[in-house]
């Protein structure tokens, strides 16, 4: 796919997309510039993960093309979480300091493992919810932006059990233009949809509407 292709859904040409990934990155980069030590070991909303960890796992993400992706699954035998965790290790460096730097150097890379550059997107802004959002962090992201991830993850289970995870509800942000489905209704922001429909039950919170009770259930809570 050349940049001038347009990405997954017909949205946006591949290089513009890659510039809100850029986008989200630099903004997050400087959201932890002046996290304490104890901040960086905040439990994060990725399960089992601290802050500082999914920071990492974002760097790891903007380092690994498609070969280096590949010989690390072969290397752990298609076990996609050790692989993970092994290029998790290897971008947390030796303290909270060095694995923001790793975080700053690519911040421009347009590396990636073999996904749509669209995932790379919704990877970003994800992660970057889980990290902000128990650091008490807000971010005004732009609603064009969360509404193209939310867009990918309706019709994706790819990297992420999204689509499953809303078959038969009916979502509906109301900040923004993103509907989709058909059943009992979910409503809320368009981040709080993405991040529920990723399997993050904090946002089921921030929901209204008769589906949010089995939203919550296939996020994993009662």
């Amino acid at each position: 796919m050349t940049d001038s292709e347009p990405t997954a859904g017909g949205r946006s040409p591949r290089s513009e997309v890659w510039a809100l990934v850029h986008a989200e990155r630099r903004a997050l980069a400087a959201d932890l510039a002046g996290l304490t030590d104890e901040q960086w070991s905040t439990p994060s909303l990725c399960a089992e993960l601290t802050v500082r960890e999914v920071l990492a796992h974002l760097t790891a993400a903007a380092s690994l093309n498609p070969p280096r992706w590949l010989a690390g699954v072969i290397r752990c035998r298609f076990d996609f979480d050790k692989q993970v965790a092994v290029r998790l290790a290897e971008q947390l460096g030796a303290t909270p300091a060095e694995t923001l730097e790793r975080f700053r150097r690519v911040v421009l890379s347009t590396t990636k493992p073999p996904l749509p550059v669209v995932a790379m997107l919704g990877e970003t802004l994800v992660h970057g919810a889980d990290i902000r959002r128990p650091l008490g962090i807000g971010r005004d992201h732009p609603v064009g932006v969360v509404t193209q991830v939310a867009e990918y993850y309706r019709g994706s289970d790819l990297v992420v059990l999204a689509k499953g995870r809303v078959r038969g509800l009916r979502l509906v942000a109301n900040d923004g233009p993103f509907t989709a489905g058909s059943g009992p209704l979910v409503s809320g922001t368009t981040l709080a949809l993405v991040m529920a429909m990723t399997g993050r039950p904090a946002y089921c919170d921030d929901l209204e509407g008769e589906g949010v009770a089995l939203l919550r259930r296939r996020c994993g809570t009662a």
